[in-house]
């Protein structure tokens, strides 16, 4: 029987009124996991931060870090994870090292282990030599810092972090990437972003929400498939509905005049079934091409898909 997961969602739903803001959330996390939490505006990523980290109580089903229920138990549940808002609680009449001894302690830290914790969340993000300099007299990059600083201060397993680059320069930008890379040999990290080159770069699995509902959610390597498109044109068509049927084909979309473009796999096999069942059933095949999308249009194919659903439910 495999170990439970340090993060674990089942079926979270949050309504307000009529109105859908998240609906039929799961997940499973473990350390060692950076998941990406992507989507347009409005897709229900705050929301769904703010439910796993206990900001906001569920309409319908459950959360358990490190097998502690959230709503159950949310002191408990809560020391276990760090959260970074998209706008850091930051107090600007503050030193760095004067809000980060406060955090330390709000987050349930004896005095003689503060020293110790302040000085690793410093180093881990770059602010060891800046901890006298007053909050509000920080750039952009400095919050950011500062922010994640406040949510590693107690070592917790599970971290969360919403859009922690906006704004930043490519430096800084860069810097951060880096350190959350290096958290996952620690940690289990959930990152917000609408940046596809940052869950690129530093994330194993993507979850893509799209109004309120999740649309995609496994590894990166399984949404790579996705990007494995074919374009192909007959003489003499078969429907959409056929050519769905071939073996390894598992999406199907008309280009009209004979031109079709489909997902299925890049094996040799999948290429030989077309060909074959095109030759058995007369369609004349004129052109059998691979070409190989960007994660952005990947992402708006997921979104597109996921339209079309509804549109024809």
């Amino acid at each position: 029987m495999s170990a439970a997961p340090l993060l674990l969602a089942e079926n979270l739903s949050r309504y307000y009124g009529r109105h859908r803001a998240i609906e039929a959330f799961s997940l499973r996390l473990n350390v060692g996991e950076v998941l990406g939490l992507l989507g347009p505006n409005g897709a229900g990523k705050t929301t769904t931060l703010n439910l796993l980290s206990g900001g906001l109580a569920p309409s319908g089903g459950r959360v358990e870090i490190d097998g502690i229920d959230l709503l159950e138990r949310p002191l408990q549940a809560k020391q276990r994870l760090g959260y970074l808002p998209e706008n850091p609680p930051l107090y600007d009449d503050l030193s760095i090292d004067e809000y980060l001894r406060y955090c330390a302690r709000l987050h349930g830290l004896r005095r003689a282990e503060v020293p110790e914790a302040m000085k690793r969340a410093k180093q881990r993000t770059a602010l060891d030599k800046a901890g006298r300099a007053l909050i509000g007299t920080l750039s952009k990059g400095f919050r950011q810092r500062v922010g994640i600083a406040q949510a590693l201060i107690h070592q917790p397993p599970l971290i969360i972090l919403d859009e922690p680059t906006v704004g930043l320069d490519p430096l800084q930008i860069k810097e951060i990437r880096a350190l959350i890379s290096e958290l996952r040999n620690e940690h289990a990290v959930i990152l917000s972003t609408h940046i596809l080159a940052e869950v690129q770069t530093v994330c194993d699995r993507v979850c893509i929400l799209d109004r309120g509902r999740p649309v995609y959610s496994d590894s990166l390597a399984r949404l790579a498939a996705f990007a494995n498109t074919w374009r192909v044109t007959f003489s003499n068509p078969p429907d959409a509905h056929t050519l769905g049927r071939v073996a390894g084909i598992s999406g199907v979309r008309s280009l009209g005049e004979g031109r079709f473009l489909l997902q299925a796999k890049t094996d040799a096999g999948s290429a030989d079934a077309l060909v074959q069942a095109a030759c058995m059933n007369g369609w004349k095949l004129r052109e059998l091409c691979l070409q190989q999308d960007s994660l952005e249009q990947i992402f708006l194919r997921v979104l597109h898909a996921d339209g079309q659903e509804e549109a024809t439910a």
